[in-house]
């Protein structure tokens, strides 16, 4: 079994290819840093005995996308699980206030990256008459909230590409899946805002929020269940969170 996890390199990404090779699949890890990529490779390889492919690309670059596809060895190429993972947060502003760029590495990764991404590897798929695509949304997908104008649209797109996605699939038999987190402590908040670690800190203070391992446990779960079994979709909180704004603190 092979699983191709996107944004491996911290967070829900790397979490789950722990899980997936802590249950066995060989893997093909990706993100942009190269050095964490080797860092991971490393310890997956001796700690599991698994084969593991790494590949540095953009997911924002669409020729990088395809010839890091394409390089795939004839070994790796029959992929059971695709993890649409890399995605992100940038700036917290009203509309007005937005910044052009945040808007751009938002739109260009969530949605314009998952699509690249899946465009390849869903041909892929179709030609191994197998395959299973789980992408990762965020609660931001399913509600709107006060200074995440353009990073809920990009999540809400998540939500109807991933329904689109399992009708122009299914006669293919590609199972496709959604898994839309509430509050999960990763590197989410230094990234959205900017590298600012003491800000970022403060959005779990006092507070349980989700882990990574709790998602790559789901995705895993998900991938795992009986073939004529198909999880279109799930929206998983923390108990301290009921929605994207009610948070007991």
């Amino acid at each position: 079994m092979i699983a191709l996890i996107t944004g491996a390199t911290s967070g829900i990404g790397k979490s789950t290819a722990l899980e997936f090779a802590k249950h066995g699949y060989n893997l093909i890890i990706t993100g942009r840093r190269q050095e964490r990529l080797a860092e991971l490779k490393s310890a997956l390889v001796k700690d599991f005995k698994i084969n593991v492919l790494e590949l540095c690309f953009d997911v924002r670059d669409e020729k990088q996308v395809a010839d890091a596809i394409n390089s795939i060895p004839s070994d790796f190429k029959a992929i059971d699980v695709l993890v649409n993972n890399a995605g992100l947060a940038a700036g917290l502003s009203t509309i007005q206030d937005g910044k052009i760029n945040h808007w751009e590495q938002m739109i260009d990764t969530n949605i314009k990256g998952l699509l690249y991404v899946t465009k390849h590897i869903s041909q892929i798929m179709i030609q191994n008459k197998k395959g299973h695509i789980i992408n990762i949304g965020s609660i931001a997908g399913k509600e709107v909230y006060a200074n995440g104008n353009v990073y809920c649209a990009t999540k809400h797109a998540v939500d109807a590409l991933n329904k689109g996605m399992r009708i122009d699939l299914l006669p293919h038999g590609i199972k496709v899946s959604a898994v839309n987190p509430g509050m999960v402590e990763t590197e989410f908040s230094i990234v959205r805002f900017d590298g600012d670690e003491e800000r970022a800190k403060k959005v779990y203070e006092n507070i349980v929020p989700l882990k990574p391992e709790d998602i790559a446990e789901t995705i895993y779960w998900m991938a795992s269940r009986p073939a004529h079994v198909n999880i279109n979709d799930i929206l998983i909180m923390p108990t301290i969170q009921a929605n994207s704004t009610t948070v007991l603190r």
